[in-house]
């Protein structure tokens, strides 16, 4: 049996593993042994979970190795039905449906060094990042924020493949723990470094005000986020969304975001993450200004108002016009 040409495949649960507290990896390979899609460090795959969940989870293994790919999950205390499954519902031995691999936070070609930020689960991939960089004899530095050493995930990893070096862990709430220190690691980066940053929101948010100050060019700024703040949706209003290739109108009431609007219109947009942080259903903008809550663009592709996230976005216009 060969992999599906389509866009998702079957893989098996070879191994499940406790790795830290509240942390748990699954390495997938493929059911016969043959050799799994490429990719490269950074990248994620689409998880497909029972009750038509989708939920992308980063690759932490080596890109070099084809005969698995190994993800690394928090289970997250307000789990819409990714993590929580994966906990409690997968076993070893489990078939998973997979989406084929894809990266939106890859590493820069041509830099010099490379800054590896990692907050909490963000670890998973820079781990794969660091793996990539140490293969290839690349300059690097991985740093590794958690609470607590208990909560840090993936540390026998960086031992066995000899990231220990390379790699410095802080864990702020132990005794006598330390805090990253990431304006003073930004502003000693040696000359044309790209920082690679992976956390909560405000962790990643540090990271690039920091390279900011330090008048770094957006280039070099590379971010990923696993989860974006609560919204606030007190005052939203209702719009619609005209849908460019069928001449469609949906509206979309103020109590649902446009995504589940197309979604009950029977409009069928991917989603994945639901939060604007993943960029799976991006849509292109033709008319109207949209009211952008993702974390996906960049403020400078936000300021463009000619794309749009559906699943947390909304228009600051009666009226958006999206090329669907």
């Amino acid at each position: 049996m060969s992999i599906a040409s389509d866009e998702t495949f079957t893989v098996r649960v070879a191994r499940k593993r406790q790795e830290a507290q509240g942390i748990a990896s699954f390495e997938l390979v493929h059911p016969e042994g043959q050799a799994l899609p490429p990719f490269c460090a950074g990248a994620h795959v689409d998880v497909h979970l029972p009750g038509a969940t989708v939920r992308p989870y980063s690759i932490c293994s080596p890109p070099h190795e084809r005969s698995r790919y190994r993800l690394c999950v928090l289970r997250e205390p307000a789990s819409r039905g990714g993590s929580s499954t994966l906990h409690d519902a997968v076993a070893e031995g489990d078939m998973l449906r997979i989406g084929r691999p894809r990266n939106l936070f890859a590493l820069a070609e041509g830099a010099s060094h490379h800054l590896l930020l990692a907050g909490g689960i963000g670890i998973t991939p820079l781990l794969s990042m660091a793996h990539a960089l140490a293969h290839e004899g690349a300059s690097f530095a991985l740093h590794y924020a958690v609470q607590a050493r208990e909560r840090a995930a993936l540390l026998a990893d960086i031992d066995e493949a000899g990231l220990a070096p390379h790699t410095t862990l802080y864990c702020s709430g132990d005794r006598a723990g330390t805090r990253m220190g990431i304006a003073a690691l930004v502003a000693g980066a040696p000359a044309g470094t790209h920082v690679y940053a992976c956390g909560p929101a405000r962790f990643v948010q540090a990271v690039q005000e920091s390279a900011a100050a330090q008048g770094w060019a957006g280039e070099r700024v590379h971010v990923e986020r696993f989860a974006a703040e609560a919204v606030h949706h007190d005052g939203d209003s209702a719009f619609e969304l005209v849908l460019v290739r069928s001449g469609r109108v949906v509206p979309v009431p103020a109590g649902r975001t446009a995504a589940e609007a197309l979604a009950d219109a029977g409009v069928a947009v991917p989603t994945s993450c639901e939060q604007g942080v993943c960029g799976t259903c991006l849509l292109r903008v033709t008319a109207g200004r949209p009211d952008h809550r993702d974390l996906y663009l960049s403020p400078e592709e936000q300021q463009a108002n000619d794309q749009f996230l559906p699943c947390c976005s909304r228009s600051l216009t009666p009226r958006l016009v999206v090329d669907w």
